[in-house]
């Protein structure tokens, strides 16, 4: 068995697979499965000093974010068949005349910020601010910073327990689990059918899951070592360290991902125990959107398939 980087997203009616080189996202229309390639080159490799070790994570991240809503937008957009001859809202004509060919990817980062925004405030500044109660009780930080911790990765859980209840997040998670055995299969290197990647498992160590709980892991160790001066000292700190928690947990995945060592999969197990919640069973017609994502995107892999991103 070799190991990729090669991996993706699920979209909506699809799956977007990223390479070294390409990103392909495959859509279901009707019979069709639509497939749209887009040339791209990570920031991490444009420029060196981002592929740096701790750097990169934070890179991966943001890049990871922007690429994500993109091709959300767009499978969104062609499996409901937007029409052309809507007549814009006068708030869209206000947003064209400032922003003008721009304004795609003014609310594209636009929508990165806000993600980014509402992700800090309730997984960080919220557990924060409710184990700032605990002072009245207790002044061992360790205590405190632990309980701290533990909220986080609870409303992490009730979080991905409240969508995957949803029906239509439920249809996302079938082809998150078709993505995840279609590069079961490709690592395991056989031909890339529905036959042969219908047997493998939906879980997968490199997934975006593992790599959110492994977040709550390392932050629950790096804000162990911070006293609590104030609140809002503390919620600063949080927000700066950030990147560095960010930077580690990339570090981890990777690891993860390419290795077979028994501790580091007892590691990331209780993470692929969480994409129980995330992927769900495909059907076969979701495994051939995949496949096609990921035929697609070895097209432009030039004999790199098995290296590092």
């Amino acid at each position: 068995m070799k190991k990729t980087d090669i991996g993706g997203q699920a979209v909506i009616e699809g799956v977007m697979m990223r390479g070294h080189n390409s990103i392909a996202t495959a859509v279901r229309c009707g019979n069709d499965i639509v497939v749209k390639k887009d040339m791209v080159k990570p920031l991490t490799r444009r420029y060196k000093i981002l592929s740096l070790p701790f750097i990169r994570g934070t890179v991966a991240l943001i890049d990871s974010l922007i690429i994500g809503i993109k091709t959300l937008s767009y499978s969104a957009e062609l499996v409901e068949g937007e029409s052309e001859d809507e007549e814009p809202s006068k708030f869209e004509l206000f947003l064209k005349k400032i922003f003008g060919d721009k304004l795609d990817d003014a609310i594209m980062y636009l929508s990165v910020a806000l993600s980014l925004a509402i992700s800090i405030i309730i997984f960080f500044i919220g557990p924060t601010y409710v184990a700032g109660f605990l002072k009245r009780y207790t002044e061992n930080t360790f205590l405190i910073n632990l309980f701290e911790g533990v909220l986080r990765v609870a409303i992490f859980i009730a979080y991905l327990l409240l969508i995957s209840k949803m029906e239509d997040i439920k249809r996302v998670f079938e082809y998150h689990g078709a993505e995840h055995k279609t590069i079961h299969c490709f690592e395991h290197e056989e031909e890339l059918t529905v036959e042969n990647a219908r047997k493998y498992t939906t879980l997968h160590p490199r997934c975006g899951t593992n790599f959110l709980f492994i977040v709550m892991i390392v932050s629950i160790i790096v804000f162990s070592f911070l006293r609590w001066p104030s609140l809002y000292i503390r919620i600063i700190s949080r927000i700066l360290l950030l990147p560095v928690v960010a930077g580690i947990s990339y570090e981890v995945i990777k690891i993860a991902g390419h290795s077979d060592n028994k501790i580091i999969a007892a590691l990331v197990y209780p993470g692929l125990l969480l994409q129980k919640l995330t992927t769900k069973e495909p059907d076969d017609s979701q495994l051939e959107v995949a496949i096609a994502s990921l035929k697609s995107v070895l097209e432009d892999e030039g004999g790199k398939a098995f290296e590092d991103i």
